[in-house]
């Protein structure tokens, strides 16, 4: 089943959309590499199946909204109090939350088969844009796809701890598997 042509919504309702972090430096092994799910978000599509360059897609993310659903790896599981410092670290001291509300993407320009496509577009975080690359596939009416986002690019300073020796890679993978709504 393909994508249908025309304008669509996608959002946590359809789909998902995760973060997914690594972890790096001699005290990787104390660490979590951890998925945070964006619980809400919302996008819009327009889908030219004839001609892809033609179609365009912008998503906004509440960037006070990434909840961590699972923390593999480290010395010892993580706690539901481990949540939550987790994600108050992410709003406040990655993310700036307050001052910077809102996680953008829009669409630049598309590429490829309506089976399998690249979607260049702008990122915006912490309210700085810069360029980013995502590789999607459409199958079972459903697209997926991931981009590699390089934090420092962002201006975003990695997170450390234990005097640097555990850290977060600066680049976190984010993947989406998202149903498409046609608009009414």
């Amino acid at each position: 089943m393909s994508i249908s042509a025309g304008n669509h919504t996608f959002g946590p309702e359809s789909g998902r959309l995760l973060v997914n972090t690594t972890r790096t430096g001699l005290g990787a092994k104390a660490g979590h590499d951890l998925t945070i799910e964006v619980t809400r978000w919302r996008g819009d599509a327009t889908v030219d199946t004839a001609d892809p360059a033609g179609s365009s897609v912008t998503v906004e993310a509440d960037a006070d909204s990434l909840e961590v659903r699972q923390g593999t790896g480290g010395v010892k599981p993580l706690t539901s109090s481990d949540h939550a410092e987790i994600e108050k670290t992410i709003r406040e001291k990655i993310l700036h939350v307050r001052k910077h509300p809102t996680i953008m993407f829009r669409s630049t320009r598309v590429e490829g088969t309506a089976e399998s496509f690249r979607v260049e577009g702008d990122l915006t975080i912490v309210g700085v844009t810069q360029p980013v690359a995502v590789q999607c596939s459409v199958s079972e009416g459903r697209v997926r796809g991931s981009a590699t986002i390089v934090q420092t690019r962002w201006g975003i300073r990695p997170y450390s701890a234990l005097l640097g020796a555990l850290k977060l890679s600066d680049e976190v993978e984010v993947q989406f598997d998202v149903g498409l709504v046609p608009k009414q």
